[in-house]
């Protein structure tokens, strides 16, 4: 079938659901750890350090997506109801059936567990079985190794590193490592990804 493109949707798991972020969304972001400098060390752009600049923050990415560049999904837990974190869909390419998913971050109470490999399961699960891409990609710091290691753990292939790809919000030159997953590939890492969460992870 030919890829459509994505819309703001509510894809829910056992561990949580993911909805499109809204203003709304703020207080329990800050709750969750959003203004943490461990959060957005390896994010290419100014940490947001108060409630008010995570509030600027949101407010951009929802205008990006309000330009249709990103569509960018709440973390909302599934014990609680609270958010905490963000996920996007970004460089979008229906035309070549491909599609980034990136801008990550999740409350460090939340790290090393199995929030991570749900969310995305879900966003996964959406691109390739609902959407029709073909291409899914991740991206990162070549320093980050814990970012890195997780992606390795979605079934994502390395592809390369782009060197002095992106300036740092300290002014230094990141290197990015590429990863992406097919949809020929996508059948067995979702069968991984599955085993994973029953196994609590």
């Amino acid at each position: 079938m030919p890829a459509t493109t994505p819309r703001p949707t509510v894809l829910t798991g056992k561990h949580v659901r993911l909805e499109p972020l809204a203003p709304g969304h703020l207080d329990d972001l800050v709750a969750a750890g959003g203004c943490a400098e461990e959060v957005w060390r390896w994010v290419p752009r100014p940490a947001p350090r108060t409630r008010e600049e995570l509030g600027r923050t949101l407010a951009d990415l929802l205008a990006e997506g309000e330009r249709g560049k990103q569509v960018p999904f709440a973390v909302v837990h599934g014990t609680d109801g609270r958010a905490i974190g963000w996920s996007t869909f970004m460089d979008i390419d229906v035309a070549n059936e491909r599609l980034e998913i990136g801008y990550t971050w999740y409350g460090p109470a939340y790290w090393r567990t199995a929030v991570n490999t749900e969310t995305k399961l879900l966003l996964l699960g959406h691109a390739f079985d609902e959407l029709g891409m073909g291409r899914v990609q991740l991206k990162t710091d070549h320093r980050n190794e814990r970012s890195q290691a997780a992606i390795e753990r979605l079934g994502a292939r390395r592809e390369g590193v782009l060197r002095r790809h992106v300036r740092r919000a300290d002014g230094t030159w990141r290197d990015t490592v590429y990863f992406s997953l097919l949809a020929t590939e996508w059948p067995a890492a979702r069968a991984a990804l599955v085993a994973r969460l029953d196994a609590g992870r």
